[in-house]
């Protein structure tokens, strides 16, 4: 969004009544559909300050640089890490398979995906985060929502993480503009300096800091600017994410 107001900013400077439109948009009424950028537009195409040919490359720009904006828009936990994220991750690799009672009889929800592989089945469990501006606060995800190129202060949070109940981990960051991947053995993520609990067990109660990592059954990990690189080794394309998995599954 910034950058399409800085394009827009730009373009206002060159019309005649600039300042008198400015203070239009001080007082601007927006009801949807309409809004203050489309506003802007008409503006500048009934002054031919923009071509349309130019606002079509303007809002081809756009979109591009906010494929997966909608995303951030999605509420509650389960319509984006559980409804969304498997679905992507099916929409990429076909053969990964949502994991159920009727093909895992002893499955009571631990892990979240499973991997058909040489007769057996490697058990995946999926976690997905939106990248956001961690000094934006009470402010709705789409307007907290980054870029890929973003120098800004971000913060995913993967909570809910079960080493010992998987074998392979696979964790969606979404941005405006992709989608990153990263494909982990289960005892990877386990010894992940940052991996710490998130519901205290009766052995991690009493020991604030100097917890057993082994003794965690459910943790999270809060990954932001200063530690992201302990998970870059494991970044994939998604066109990788099958052989990804099975590599850690074989590790």
């Amino acid at each position: 969004m910034e950058v399409l107001e800085s394009e827009l900013d730009n373009l206002i400077e060159k019309l005649k009544d600039k300042v008198t439109f400015k203070n239009q948009l001080e007082s601007l009424n927006s009801i949807y559909p309409f809004s203050k950028y489309e506003y802007i537009i008409s503006k500048l195409l009934s002054e031919k300050i923009l071509s349309y040919e130019e606002y079509i490359d303007l809002r081809d720009e756009y979109i591009e640089r906010n494929l997966f904006l909608y995303v951030f828009e999605l509420t509650g936990p389960r319509s984006f890490g559980d409804t969304w994220a498997f679905s992507h991750l099916k929409t990429i690799e076909p053969s990964l398979e949502q994991a159920t009672r009727k093909r895992e009889p002893s499955y009571q929800g631990e892990y979240d995906m499973l991997l058909p592989y040489n007769g057996e089945s490697i058990k995946i469990e999926v976690k997905a985060s939106r990248a956001v501006d961690r000094d934006k606060n009470d402010m709705p995800l789409y307007q907290k929502a980054l870029s890929s190129s973003s120098k800004a202060n971000f913060l995913m949070n993967f909570q809910q993480i079960k080493p010992s109940c998987c074998d392979v981990f696979v964790w969606l960051a979404v941005y405006r503009d992709k989608i990153r991947y990263w494909v982990m053995k289960n005892t990877v993520v386990a010894n992940n300096p940052d991996f710490c609990p998130q519901h205290r067990n009766e052995e991690t109660a009493s020991r604030e800091k100097n917890y057993d990592k082994a003794s965690i059954f459910e943790g999270q990990i809060m990954i932001h600017n200063s530690n992201i690189d302990t998970i870059s080794p494991y970044e994939v394309d998604s066109r990788q994410l099958r052989q990804a998995i099975i590599e850690q599954y074989e590790s």
